[in-house]
């Protein structure tokens, strides 16, 4: 684009993006909305849906990888894109923190997307941050059905650094225990018991290695024991790297994870502490998500949307990355 234009198409954006925000009725007390890009780019979320679509149609794996994007992005100081910036020189990212080390994935998918919807947006005018809020929304909506589909709020910027050592603090691993999942990563994300036990319902489409879950094989005792043996058949005491589906449906997103979890076929230690057998309220969640897909899937979309309210970047912060790997050096800020 020749320079002139350019500066044409810069301040004409500027131009609807301030008008678009003027004219918008919907904005919450948190300064997100669903209707964020209407009067921008209209083209915008059926963009994104395309693409995870396609992807989801390639490799079902992608869905849970996804959603696990979103999340793991949430938790590090918030829903801002920060998991997706790649290591520099001068900055050590998210990407290598030990529970995300070799775990995360799609990020090529991330990176389809964003240039499809740049180019349905004649220029980069979605965030990072936005795009892996409405893939998350949209995995889950094209694996469960149109029960699980929830408006996704909107209008994050993206963060201009990430940090290793937040990431390794804010980020729970697979054995971590039910007090401190819920003490040291729920609570402070003002998140609540209710909200722990019905965001764990995402592993109803993910997948776990062997590693992280090895140590619930041979030393937990609330497990199966033919699910254990049966686990423990490509999951050896030394050695093992192979994938194990989470639940019995992973090509689904359903209820079956809470089913597995009543009959101690928890794959990993820090699912199957969410029921214990003693009745408490963790329990009763589990058990009413168990044989209530509608409660589940109302459920899950709030604590969905509540988690992408956490701490998002706004207005004048962060900045719309041209590239949601790296941060921008001039250009749309």
């Amino acid at each position: 684009m020749a320079p002139n234009n350019l500066h044409q198409y810069i301040i004409s954006v500027g131009v609807i993006v301030s008008l678009a925000t003027f004219l918008n009725p919907t904005y919450g007390d948190d300064g997100l909305s669903p209707d964020y890009y209407k009067g921008v780019c209209p083209q915008a979320l059926p963009t994104v849906r395309a693409v995870v679509k396609q992807a989801i149609h390639s490799e079902p794996r992608n869905g849970a990888s996804l959603l696990r994007l979103h999340f793991h992005d949430c938790f590090v100081n918030g829903c801002d894109g920060s998991v997706l910036l790649d290591d520099t020189p001068e900055m050590k990212g998210e990407k290598t923190a030990t529970p995300n080390n070799n775990s995360l994935r799609a990020f090529d998918v991330v990176d389809e997307i964003k240039a499809a919807v740049d180019k349905a947006c004649n220029g980069p005018l979605v965030s990072c941050a936005d795009i892996l809020a409405l893939a998350a929304r949209d995995s889950v909506f094209i694996m469960g059905g149109r029960q699980y589909y929830y408006k996704v709020l909107l209008g994050r910027r993206d963060a201009t650094s990430a940090s290793i050592e937040d990431a390794n603090n804010h980020l729970p691993l697979a054995t971590t225990a039910f007090s401190d999942l819920l003490s040291r990563f729920f609570q402070p994300n003002g998140l609540d018991l209710k909200d722990m036990v019905v965001l764990s319902g995402a592993h109803t489409i993910g997948f776990a290695k062997c590693d992280s879950f090895k140590a619930r094989l041979y030393n937990d005792t609330n497990i199966d024991s033919n699910f254990a043996t049966s686990l423990k058949q490509s999951c050896p005491p030394s050695g093992g790297s192979n994938l194990t589906a989470l639940d019995v449906s992973t090509a689904s997103f359903d209820i079956n994870y809470y089913s597995d979890l009543l009959q101690n076929k928890g794959v990993l230690h820090s699912d199957q502490e969410l029921y214990k057998g003693d009745g408490c309220e963790s329990d009763q969640l589990v058990k009413l998500y168990s044989s209530n897909p509608n409660a589940f899937a109302k459920d899950f979309a709030t604590s969905m949307v509540k988690m992408g309210k956490i701490k998002p970047l706004l207005e004048n912060q962060g900045e719309i990355r041209s590239s949601c790997r790296k941060t921008n050096r001039g250009g749309y800020y």
